[in-house]
């Protein structure tokens, strides 16, 4: 097994080898290259949590993270990184966290949701409306130039407005909604499965982190469980991405700048945030195209803009929109 150094060096050196080509298709090699490492640890997993981008996977990895530490007296306070946690003790599961983006560029499965079966899945979603306001600001704020070219986000440094970034058909609200189909479409296939919802585990943390371990075959005691949850509040992680130098995930706990609130990765924390960001007319535009493309499976058709300010359900994600 590669782990991170020699992967990234075996990357380099790919990337290195096809410098001439034009960029479209260096991204296609990239896209494909990413694509068959991160088949490789689906296979391997023992549990794969899959979310598009800014739907909650940090505050996730937080809990996680000190569930594991505090039961199986793993004392470096890093967050769980696939197998860094199970070879420190066998006894914690092997968890594969990905967004998704390039299984498919290797294996051609665009339309399904073929590569996850028969694998232990969790899905994360939240209301794609938020996910896009989160994007935008993880695109202007935290993104780096390769990542924004390799997943087509508009281009480093490029000016472009919130309603129009959102909009954009191949990296905003459509392209988040598409991702969300394409899991709903193929749900009945996926036998060792479950759906949670970001703004359900904002209402009722605890019940919803105590089902996750369940499901992951790690159930944890009333008091463990807790304890995760209130290590995951909004003002324990702020505290650690302010204070912290960056060793938190690799940097994902570090703002962009530290003078300026809309790089942190932990930002309002608001259920039905995006709201604030557009005038009535836009704010419509957004709805209706939520109403029209996505499936209803996920409970977002008709979603209320409500507000939960409970400080002890932390909404890390990548900036909560």
């Amino acid at each position: 097994m590669l782990h991170t150094p020699i992967k990234k060096f075996h990357r380099f050196i790919v990337m290195k080898s096809v410098f001439f080509l034009p960029e479209e298709k260096r991204i296609q090699v990239e896209r494909r290259h990413r694509g068959r490492e991160q088949l490789g640890k689906l296979r391997r997993a023992d549990c794969t949590f899959a979310s598009y981008g800014n739907s909650g996977r940090t505050w996730m990895r937080v809990m996680l993270s000190r569930f594991y530490q505090e039961r199986y007296g793993i004392t470096k306070p890093r967050l769980i990184n696939f197998d860094n946690f199970h070879r420190k003790n066998s006894a914690v599961p092997t968890v594969f966290f990905t967004h998704d983006n390039f299984i498919k560029d290797y294996t051609g499965n665009f339309d399904t949701k073929a590569d996850f079966y028969g694998r232990k899945t969790i899905l994360m979603v939240r209301n794609p409306a938020d996910v896009s306001v989160s994007q935008y600001f993880q695109w202007q704020h935290r993104m780096k130039p390769e990542k924004k070219a390799l997943n087509r986000f508009p281009p480093h440094e490029s000016e472009v407005e919130l309603f129009d970034f959102i909009m954009r058909e191949d990296s905003g609200l459509p392209k988040i909604i598409n991702f969300m189909n394409v899991w709903a479409n193929d749900m009945a296939n996926l036998n060792d499965f479950l759906l949670v919802r970001y703004e359900d585990l904002r209402a009722d943390t605890e019940k919803w982190l105590g089902d996750i371990l369940d499901f992951m075959g790690t159930p944890g005691t009333e008091a463990e469980i807790h304890d995760a949850v209130d290590y995951g509040s909004i003002k324990n992680m702020k505290k650690l991405e302010t204070t912290s130098t960056g060793w938190v995930g690799g940097g994902r706990l570090k703002p962009g700048d530290k003078d300026n609130p809309d790089s942190y990765k932990v930002r309002r924390a608001k259920v039905g945030g995006y709201s604030d960001y557009f005038d009535t007319e836009q704010l419509a535009r957004v709805n209706q195209l939520v109403q029209e493309r996505l499936s209803p499976v996920f409970g977002y058709t008709g979603f209320s803009n409500t507000d939960n300010n409970d400080s002890n359900a932390a909404a890390i994600a990548g900036g909560a929109g």
